[in-house]
C-alpha cells in the first residue's frame, strides 16, 4: 500500500503560491571560468548576436567596463548620435531639474523661472497672471510706442521670448494632462 504524501495547504489549494513547490529550481551559473554565483546579467557574445554570455553581476560590470558605445564612429557622427539620443531622453532631462532645480516647488523647469523673473512674477505664478503681466510689460516698451528705442527694442524681445517660454510649457502641462 503506497503512502499520501502530505501537503503544506491543509486542502486548501488555492493558499500554495503559484510555482512553490519542493522541486529543486535549475540556477545558471556566471559562465565566467571559476565562478560559482548565480548567472542573472545577460551580455552579447557579439554585436547583433542573439547568444548570449550569463554573468553574475561582478563579472557583468567587469565585461562591459571596456566597452566603448561609439566605438567605429567618426568624430560627427558620435556627436550626432548622442545629439539624438539626449533628444530622446528628454524625459530624463525634464526629471533632472526636480533635484537641482533652485527656487520654486519643482513642477517648472529653469527656463521657466527666468521667464517669469524677466516678466517679475513669482515662481507659482499662474499662466492668466503670466499673460496679463506680459501684456502690460509689452505695451510699455512696444516698438510702435516707442519708436527708434534700441532699449525699448531689447526689452520687448525679453517679454516677447519669456512669454513664448512660458506658453508652451503651459501648452505641454495641458496635453499631457
Amino acid at each position: 500500500m503506497s503512502r499520501a504524501r502530505r501537503s503544506n495547504d491543509w486542502g486548501f489549494p488555492r493558499w500554495r503560491g503559484y510555482g512553490s513547490s519542493r522541486e529543486a529550481t535549475q540556477v545558471r551559473l556566471c559562465d565566467r571560468h571559476g565562478c560559482s554565483e548565480p548567472g542573472d546579467c545577460p551580455a552579447p557574445k557579439s554585436p547583433n548576436s542573439p547568444d548570449r554570455w550569463y554573468f553574475c553581476q561582478k563579472h557583468a560590470a567587469e565585461y562591459n567596463s571596456g566597452w566603448d558605445y561609439f566605438a567605429g564612429l567618426d568624430k560627427e557622427a558620435a556627436a550626432e548620435r548622442e545629439a539624438q539620443e539626449r533628444a530622446e531622453t528628454a524625459g530624463y532631462q525634464e526629471s533632472a531639474h526636480y533635484g537641482w532645480g533652485g527656487s520654486g516647488d519643482g513642477t517648472r523647469s529653469r527656463d521657466e523661472l527666468r521667464a517669469l523673473e524677466a516678466l517679475d512674477l513669482e515662481s507659482d505664478a499662474t499662466f492668466d497672471q503670466v499673460r496679463k503681466a506680459w501684456r502690460t510689460k509689452a505695451k510699455e516698451v512696444h516698438p510702435d510706442v516707442r519708436p527708434g528705442d534700441a532699449e525699448a527694442a531689447k526689452a520687448f524681445q525679453t517679454y516677447q521670448l519669456a512669454y513664448e517660454v512660458l506658453r508652451a510649457a503651459e501648452e505641454r502641462r495641458e496635453w499631457k494632462g
